[in-house]
């Protein structure tokens, strides 16, 4: 951590102060300013790596609290005159973990932008798929290796970094800046709504930036405009009231696991498309994901077929995809001469943008009890809901973001879906109907977030700081 870099005088030395035409800015003046800072930042980053900050409830609560005091000092550090490391209590759950909220006021006036990260971690997994120490951030490639390292502890120096480059240029324009930094992302922002609710005049902003997304890919940024939603439930397959014997009753009796088996294979057709009435398909992106590279970065085994049909991004980001992620039933270690009474799988749906979860959860639970085999009892259990997104491409705000990207890359920014969701966004556009969203991020298709050697590359990191500072120019100067 270093002191805040002097803020420059704006009637001599202050790229942006010449020209109130944010397209006349000095970028190379940013630039360099931004390359004089990224050290320190890297520093601030590898620190941040180091606090194994696990949001997922077996693992120790302190390493998350102690991330948040981390962040806040950094923004403390940065030149922000309010920050608080605060948490809610919901009036039906435990108390949220800790996130950071750190403010400028607007002056009279002027606009506010929330500038959203957050600081918790997911688990890192089995060690010996890591080619280095998780929480130990190593650089190889010039990339920097290290769970949290791409999502979301980038996202974070980000935004430190920007504010810290800009030093009180921002507060000559009167533009305020909030920064909110959440710390139980990883386990599906369960208090993100209350948290809103009750530090809503804290958080109310004109323009929301959400640093929690991917570029295209090294050396070619872009904004993320769409985002598929989320339905899951447990569909349970039951045809006996207890285990009977295999071979006494074998032959005209079929075992619950065969029967899941079979309902399970009715949710796509034979070229794998969902097979599900009355989802919705979004239109397909100006974008195409090449073959080999998607098998690269999936790590798709030789020899397996991609499933469903049009354009790769299509499938990724526009239309409906179904998945079973896990299944109760007996092990094979534990396993009997039985037939199985009863099985249950957890499916996960994405839906395109423009779909209600609602309906789409109303179809699924149709099909699942429409497609029963054998007649066997189906029982489904709702679960989690989470909306799509799609921003307008042509917001002021976003016409600002692709100045900035531009500038920052020397290209301009692709307009990219995420088949993920970000459901909080929906809780955003709740509370906040009027704000225009921009999600922004520092991954890049070799990130890994999430799995073994996550890692962010440092000179991508290096852009999306500069990016956020020319933006903030802009949105401050009107």
């Amino acid at each position: 951590m270093t002191d805040a870099t002097p803020a420059p005088d704006p009637t001599t030395s202050d790229p942006a102060a010449q020209d109130p035409n944010p397209t006349g800015v000095d970028v190379a003046a940013w630039r360099d300013r931004v390359a004089a800072e990224f050290p320190s930042l890297r520093a601030d980053l590898e620190a941040l790596v180091r606090i194994p900050s696990v949001s997922n409830r077996a693992f120790d609560a302190a390493h998350v609290r102690a991330s948040a005091e981390a962040v806040a000092a950094l923004l403390r550090d940065a030149g922000m005159p309010e920050v608080d490391v605060l948490t809610v209590t919901p009036p039906d759950g435990a108390a949220s973990a800790p996130a950071v909220v750190a403010r400028r006021p607007a002056a009279p006036g002027a606009r506010t932008v929330l500038l959203y990260a957050h600081h918790d971690v997911q688990p890192p997994g089995d060690d010996a798929a890591w080619d280095t120490v998780p929480f130990e951030p190593t650089e190889r490639d010039g990339r920097l290796y290290g769970r949290g390292a791409a999502d979301d502890k980038a996202g974070v120096i980000a935004h430190v970094g920007a504010l810290r480059v800009l030093g009180d240029t921002l507060a000559r324009t009167g533009l305020g800046v909030t920064v909110f930094v959440e710390g139980e992302e990883e386990v599906g922002s369960p208090t993100f709504a209350a948290f809103l609710s009750a530090y809503r005049d804290l958080l109310a902003a004109d323009v929301i930036v959400v640093a929690d997304s991917s570029n295209w890919r090294v050396g070619v940024p872009a904004l993320t405009t769409s985002l598929r939603g989320l339905v899951d439930l447990e569909v349970e397959v039951a045809v006996l009231d207890h285990a009977v014997h295999s071979g006494m009753f074998g032959g005209p009796v079929l075992d619950a696991l065969t029967l899941l088996s079979r309902l399970v294979a009715t949710l796509h057709d034979d070229a794998g498309d969902v097979a599900v009435a009355g989802l919705v398909t979004a239109a397909d992106p100006a974008v195409d994901y090449d073959e080999a590279d998607l098998r690269a970065d999936a790590a798709v085994l030789d020899g397996v077929r991609l499933a469903a049909t049009g354009p790769l991004t299509a499938r990724l980001w526009t239309r409906p995809a179904l998945a079973v992620i896990g299944i109760d039933a007996p092990s094979v270690a534990r396993a009997s001469n039985t037939i199985t009474p009863r099985a249950t799988a957890k499916l996960s749906l994405r839906i395109a943008p423009g779909q209600d979860p609602a309906a789409a959860l109303a179809a699924l639970r149709a099909h699942l009890t429409e497609h029963a085999p054998f007649g066997a009892r189906v029982t489904v259990r709702d679960g989690e809901l989470g909306k799509p997104f799609q921003a307008p491409a042509d917001s002021p705000a976003m016409r600002a973001a692709r100045r900035a990207f531009e500038q920052a890359w020397g290209t301009p920014p692709v307009d990219i879906g995420v088949g993920g969701s970000i459901p909080f966004i929906a809780d955003l556009l709740g509370e906040f109907p009027d704000a225009s969203i921009l999600v922004t991020g520092v991954e890049d298709p070799d990130s890994r977030a999430h799995g073994a050697n996550e890692s962010v590359h440092l000179a991508e990191l290096e852009r999306v700081v500069l990016a956020e500072a020319l933006l903030l120019i802009e949105l401050g100067r009107g």
